[in-house]
C-alpha cells in the first residue's frame, strides 16, 4: 500500500465547521409562525365556505342526521391533546432534553394516529351511507374542510 502524507507544516483541509445558532432573538421560530398563520388563513376561508354552503342539503342528510357527537368529542379531545403534547415536546427541545422530547413526540404521534383512525372510520361510514361530496353543497364543504 502506498500511504499519502501531507508535506511538513501543511494543515488538513477543513470540511466541516460547526456553527453556533443564536436562539435568543426567536428568529428560528419565524417559519413556525408563518406556517401557523397560513394555516389560520386557509381554515378561515374553508369555514367561510362552509358557512355559505352549510345549509344547502339538496334533499340530502344534514349534519344532525350523520354525525355521532360522542365520536366528534373524542376526536376533538385527541386533537387538543396532541397540540398540548407537541407543546411539551417544544419545551423539552428548548432545554435540549432529547429523550423526553422524543417521548412527547411519540405521544403526540399516537394521538395523531388515533385522530386519523377516527377520521378514516367516519369518512368510510359516510361514504357507505351515500353521504358523498357530490350529494350536496353541505357535504362537499364538509369533506373539503
Amino acid at each position: 500500500m502506498h500511504e499519502v502524507t501531507a508535506p511538513p507544516g501543511a494543515t488538513a483541509p477543513v470540511f466541516y465547521e460547526r456553527e453556533e445558532h443564536a436562539h435568543g432573538d426567536g428568529g428560528t421560530l419565524i417559519g413556525f409562525w408563518l406556517y401557523l398563520m397560513s394555516d389560520c388563513l386557509i381554515f378561515a376561508i374553508l369555514f367561510a365556505t362552509y358557512g355559505v354552503l352549510g345549509r344547502n342539503y339538496a334533499a340530502g342528510p344534514s349534519g344532525a342526521d350523520l354525525f355521532d357527537l360522542r365520536l366528534v368529542a373524542v376526536n376533538t379531545g385527541l386533537l387538543l391533546l396532541s397540540s398540548i403534547t407537541y407543546g411539551f415536546a417544544m419545551l423539552e427541545m428548548e432545554k435540549e432534553r432529547v429523550d423526553t422530547t422524543l417521548m412527547w413526540l411519540a405521544v403526540t404521534g399516537l394521538f395523531g394516529l388515533g385522530f386519523l383512525g377516527i377520521e378514516l372510520y367516519e369518512f368510510a361510514h359516510l361514504i357507505h351511507e351515500g353521504a358523498t361530496p357530490q350529494r350536496s353543497g353541505f357535504l362537499s364543504a364538509f369533506f373539503t374542510l
